[in-house]
């Protein structure tokens, strides 16, 4: 359904993966990685949200790396340079507003695990995102700034998850509260870290995707319009 595309980032190339809607136009979605990098789990979410209307766009922050090896995604996910992915941040929302399939000045930001993080993070760094889903989100070296985060925030955590436990996805609802910002959360018994990943059926859990990704379109539908 999608296409290879590049855009410039501080004068370098990034590729990225669209996925436009059959009407030929919509509200714009930046849909970010996991650890694993730009794997084709994510392009079938770029399309699923194409499917659903959305002008969907996932740019490559690893430059053409990615792995199936936890051990090698994880060095791939500390070794990510975030000065650099936040610039490859700014240019995919630039390059994904100025295409003419997009519709309004705004766009949603949907990440999972590392790209979760990232979602919220490109958020705090550029308004002309104005909806976040942060699905289980992680990084340890990205530090969040809120005080120029102008989007809504949707949470999307797991009751099992070991890597990002409810405790702190509270934390982040508190302190996002507290700055002030809207926020909605919602912590998913019974399952865990990755839940939304189908090609992982060690931890895919369907009744919950399926809410996930429900509540995830409402959010867009509501914060894009």
């Amino acid at each position: 359904m999608g296409s290879e595309i590049g855009f410039g980032s501080n004068g370098e190339d990034v590729r990225a993966y669209l996925a436009v809607p059959d009407s030929g136009r919509g509200p714009g979605v930046l849909v970010l990685q996991e650890w694993w990098g730009l794997v084709d789990h994510i392009r079938d979410v770029c399309d699923r949200f194409a499917r659903e209307g959305f002008v969907a766009l996932s740019p490559d922050l690893y430059r053409g790396e990615k792995t199936s090896d936890p051990d090698e995604a994880g060095r791939l996910m500390m070794d990510l340079e975030i000065p650099r992915a936040a610039r490859d941040l700014d240019g995919a929302v630039k390059a994904l507003l100025d295409r003419d399939e997009v519709d309004g000045s705004r766009l949603g930001a949907v990440g999972y695990c590392m790209g979760g993080q990232l979602a919220l993070y490109a958020a705090t760094r550029n308004p002309r995102i104005g909806a976040v889903a942060d699905y289980y989100g992680v990084h340890p070296n990205v530090t969040l700034d809120f005080s120029e985060l102008e989007a809504s925030v949707l949470g999307i955590f797991a009751e099992k998850d070991e890597f990002v436990p409810p405790e702190v996805a509270r934390k982040l609802e508190s302190d996002l509260q507290s700055a002030g910002k809207r926020t909605e959360f919602h912590i998913f018994d019974d399952v865990d870290h990755a839940f939304f990943n189908d090609t992982r059926p060690d931890v895919f859990d369907a009744n919950a995707a399926a809410e996930a990704w429900r509540l995830t379109l409402n959010f867009f539908r509501a914060e894009l319009a």
